[in-house]
């Protein structure tokens, strides 16, 4: 069973919700990840999604947009990435994922990188800019290697394509809940609960909601409608400006039990 399996089963059996925070790999310079990666860890991550800078970033804000520019300047580069992945694994126990495009895994080669991946230790992949149709070219192999596809479904998505998604997967369903690409909103459309509700009714494996999440009352409206949340611009400005309490917080917010709103 995956790492990724392992640890929404032991939520479920709990009761809990799970808080997946982004970071950029090489923000920073590429000898941060590993501080970043065992403090959220400590602070209670359910997993950790690891961003791949690219210079063409079609699903990111502005904020991880200039995250990737930060990196990618400081010369980090998929191989390297990879390599110090292998060196933070063997001192951290929860799942991580890449958040990456198929043009850096293409160049690097797939099955280079997919075994490489697999070695490093990464659990997970999600690759926002592969559609259902075209995952062939990479989903049985990192099926293959253990390592769990993530799919996306939107607000746009029909139900039936929702279904069709989520019965690919075992890890957890990724819901898009704006119409956009990432970074931290004030706040959500009335029927965005409504929508999460309808998309676990018909997932077999958890959902998450992610994209605009900024704020604890966020992430306390979202798990009354879901499995958790996954929140990157957030994690990212309170990283650069040294706010670390306030990820603790985000975090924490997550296992806040509230009352139905």
């Amino acid at each position: 069973m995956n790492r990724i399996e392992k640890v929404f089963q032991n939520l479920h059996q709990h009761n809990e919700k799970a808080f997946v925070p982004y970071i950029m790999a090489g923000d920073g310079s590429l000898e941060t990840l590993a501080e970043k990666i065992t403090f959220l860890e400590k602070a209670g991550a359910t997993a950790i999604e690891i961003g791949i800078p690219f210079s063409d970033p079609v699903a990111d804000g502005p904020v991880i947009q200039q995250a990737g520019i930060r990196a990618l300047e400081a010369g980090t580069t998929l191989r390297s990435v990879l390599a110090k992945v292998a060196e933070i694994r063997p001192i951290v126990h929860i799942p991580l994922i890449f958040m990456t495009y198929m043009n850096p895994i293409m160049a690097y080669g797939i099955g280079n990188f997919i075994s490489e991946a697999s070695k490093s230790g990464i659990d997970g992949l999600i690759l926002p800019d592969v559609p259902l149709e075209e995952e062939e070219m990479i989903a049985p192999i990192a099926d293959r290697a253990g390592i769990e596809i993530i799919r996306l479904v939107t607000l746009t998505s029909p139900l039936e394509r929702i279904s069709a998604i989520a019965s690919k997967g075992k890890g957890f369903l990724y819901a898009v809940t704006v119409n956009g690409i990432t970074g931290a909103r004030k706040e959500f459309k009335d029927e965005l609960g409504r929508h999460l509700e309808k998309v676990k009714d018909v997932s077999p494996i958890p959902v998450l909601a992610g994209f605009g999440i900024s704020e604890p009352e966020h992430v306390k409206e979202m798990n009354q409608h879901c499995d958790g949340v996954i929140v990157g611009s957030k994690i990212i400005e309170l990283f650069q400006s040294g706010e670390l309490a306030k990820i603790e917080e985000l975090i924490a917010s997550s296992k806040i039990e509230e009352i139905k709103l």
